[in-house]
């Protein structure tokens, strides 16, 4: 009796199961590390970029080329396909500078960086979103350019590029998948071998999309919960938090 498409789903997950869950593992791995390694990235290098160059001198010169560094370094990443970077970080460096990293390595160093040239751009954006009177009333007290940045600025932007960043994250989840060119075996290459070893691309692919479309779900979910939470109590009074304190002072 010829199998149904329910009874071929029951029976690619009661097989390959853990084939599966090994291939989420790595997607999840190199999903969740490269884009908090590409956060870093962009808070770093996006900071350097607002930062004010020096009226003369070396520092200046030296603060142009940083800044010509970084916009290259961006658009060069945003501009070619995460994929044709792959393949270039990973036989070309073999090839040309003797260098082999497996591929879960390279798909790592290629997902951190990817993110970071996107995450430079949000940073940037979401400093110059503040009030730029706040980083004058910041050096009006005596703080440094850097002081400010750093407990004054830096946490609102944070805040304000959540959302973007929770959409880089989303987008590397589903963007690993570019990866099984060099033989990482994430989740698309695990199903591409599953597929391969019994030839029902329809049920396997349906199974990998149900996958790929909880996992977003629940980090959107979750980013939500992180968002409310950073918002703080709806019930609190910034009014009466004040009238409370005077009465306390007295």
């Amino acid at each position: 009796m010829e199998k149904t498409f329910f009874s071929w789903i029951v029976f690619i997950l009661q097989n390959y199961g853990t084939w599966f869950l090994r291939g989420l593992y790595v997607t999840l791995l190199i999903s969740f590390i490269g884009t908090a390694v590409g956060f870093l990235i962009g808070i770093a290098l996006g900071s350097l970029r607002e930062t004010p160059l020096p009226s003369k001198g070396f520092k200046r010169f030296f603060g142009i080329i940083l800044n010509f560094a970084i916009t290259l370094y961006v658009e060069v990443f945003r501009g070619t396909p995460m994929m044709v970077q792959a393949i270039v970080m990973y036989f070309g460096m073999q090839e040309f500078m003797g260098i082999n990293f497996s591929p879960t390595v390279a798909g790592l160093i290629i997902v951190s960086i990817n993110t970071g040239a996107y995450m430079v751009e949000l940073v940037r954006g979401g400093i110059e979103s503040i009030d730029s009177g706040q980083m004058e009333a910041a050096k009006s007290i005596g703080m440094s350019h850097w002081q400010a940045m750093i407990y004054i600025i830096l946490p609102q932007t944070i805040r304000n590029i959540l959302p973007a960043t929770c959409n880089e994250l989303i987008i590397n989840i589903k963007d690993t998948s570019v990866l099984n060119v060099i033989s990482v075996t994430e989740l698309f290459f695990v199903t591409k071998s599953i597929k391969g070893a019994i030839y029902r691309t329809y049920e396997t692919f349906i199974i990998v999309a149900i996958i790929y479309f909880i996992l977003t779900l629940i980090v959107t979910r979750l980013v939500r919960c992180l968002e409310k939470h950073m918002d703080g109590s709806k019930e609190f009074n910034p009014e009466l938090s004040v009238d409370s304190s005077a009465c306390l002072k007295k």
